[in-house]
């Protein structure tokens, strides 16, 4: 099966299409305002009618509450939340089961025993992301791109999809995909050349990697 591949933070028509033309199966729309990345209500309306049906809206939020949720999703119309913050596992579930859709957790992973984390989610949510953890002091709870070791997720298995994150790039995905066995990636900074600037060529650069691998 080939391995799925989410390009995040996109804000631009021009890259949504770089990023469907390049082979991504998920596009990322940020909704923190303390993100590069971000996007207004407005914007993700837009965006989201740009998509089309041609791939995967995911909306990523940071701890949001249910009025911010049902606005988002008027808004993109996702087909996958990605809970970027530091939601339980019971409020991961509530957000399941309140407006229906799939939920991916994301968890920050430094040591193997981060993966224990996975336990307590697993069955409260369609799919996980193990990204990096941010460094101390960051405002980002991910975009930063720092990776993690790798090696932390070989044979690993948290009994739902998952995807890997957190500083990969063109030059390194294909190593991290082997290395973690990772049967997805989620990319950001990796395809920018500034905070929150994707780049087409980047981002044809990492989905040819990644499937390379």
């Amino acid at each position: 099966m080939s391995i799925l591949v989410k390009i995040c933070g996109l804000k631009t028509p021009d890259m949504v299409d770089a990023a469907i033309a390049a082979g991504a199966d998920m596009l990322g729309f940020v909704f923190f305002e303390k993100s590069p990345r971000h996007v207004s209500l407005a914007q993700a309306a837009a965006l989201g009618a740009h998509v089309a049906g041609r791939a995967q809206k995911v909306a990523l939020t940071v701890d949001a509450d249910d009025a911010a949720l049902d606005a988002i999703i008027a808004a993109l119309k996702p087909d996958l939340l990605q809970a970027h913050g530091k939601e339980s596992p019971a409020r991961v579930a509530e957000i399941a089961a309140r407006t229906g859709l799939p939920v991916m957790k994301a968890l920050g992973v430094e040591t193997k025993a981060d993966l224990a984390k996975a336990d307590a989610y697993a069955p409260v949510c369609d799919r996980l992301l193990f990204d990096a953890k941010p460094p101390k002091g960051a405002i980002l709870p991910g975009g930063n791109g720092a990776p993690f070791d790798w090696e932390i997720l070989r044979g690993f298995d948290p009994g739902r999809p998952w995807m890997l994150s957190g500083g990969l790039s063109p030059e390194n995905v294909a190593q991290a995909v082997r290395i973690a066995g990772a049967p997805g990636v989620d990319v950001s900074s990796g395809v920018e050349t500034a905070p929150g600037v994707k780049d087409a060529g980047l981002i044809r650069a990492f989905v040819a990697a990644a499937r390379a691998a």
